[in-house]
């Protein structure tokens, strides 16, 4: 990453609170913090973005519409902060994740979860091919029309984050909290995108 990132010791207002929060919760900060404290003004829009989205749909389907949005785009960062939000939130456990990670849609997951991945895979792959058929499946399963949007809003604010922390090449930090097994899992999709078979 070549922008210049600002300093921890000269941090005031918005860029203060990021660096805090990840002093706090992990004793560092994040590469992708760093990058976004850059616009702080845009990451606190992102974040108010995002807490408009989650009320309707829950933390569960939020979680579920960003990881298969992650994986469809190849997102390190993203899956490995989510897959851990995930886990601590006790809204999946690391097998869940694993194949989650692996195998998106087809994870096993109940059908309601599977929809909502599938569906935020394809918002972020073929958007211009969707149609009602797509938002119909959702529709079938229950959610509202405010939820199949903020399903769908989930899903784009996802590769709005995501993206831009791929095209500035932030690098990936280590993740505390996650076992090897799962961490290897959880970066499969980014690494099997790349043609890296290596693992490493």
């Amino acid at each position: 990453m070549i922008v210049s990132t600002p300093d921890l010791d000269a941090a005031t207002g918005h860029v203060a609170e990021m660096y805090d929060g990840d002093l706090r919760s992990d004793g560092f900060v994040f590469g992708h913090t760093r990058a976004m404290a850059i616009n702080p003004e845009a990451h606190a829009a992102f974040e108010t973005l995002v807490r408009t989205i989650v009320p309707s749909i829950g933390l569960r389907n939020y979680e579920l519409a960003t990881l298969g949005a992650a994986r469809a785009i190849g997102s390190d960062h993203c899956l490995l902060a989510h897959g851990r939000k995930s886990l601590r939130a006790g809204l999946l456990d690391e097998e869940e994740l694993a194949r989650l990670a692996r195998e998106g849609a087809d994870a096993g997951l109940d059908e309601t979860d599977m929809a909502v991945v599938a569906y935020a895979e394809k918002v972020s792959t073929d958007a211009a091919t969707m149609t009602d058929a797509d938002t119909q499946r959702l529709r079938d399963l229950g959610f509202t029309d405010r939820q199949i949007v903020d399903i769908t809003l989930a899903a784009a604010v996802r590769n709005y984050f995501s993206r831009a922390l791929l095209a500035l090449a932030v690098p990936v930090d280590d993740v505390p909290g996650l076992n090897p097994a799962l961490v290897a899992a959880l970066l499969a999709p980014a690494q099997a995108a790349r043609g890296d078979v290596s693992g490493g």
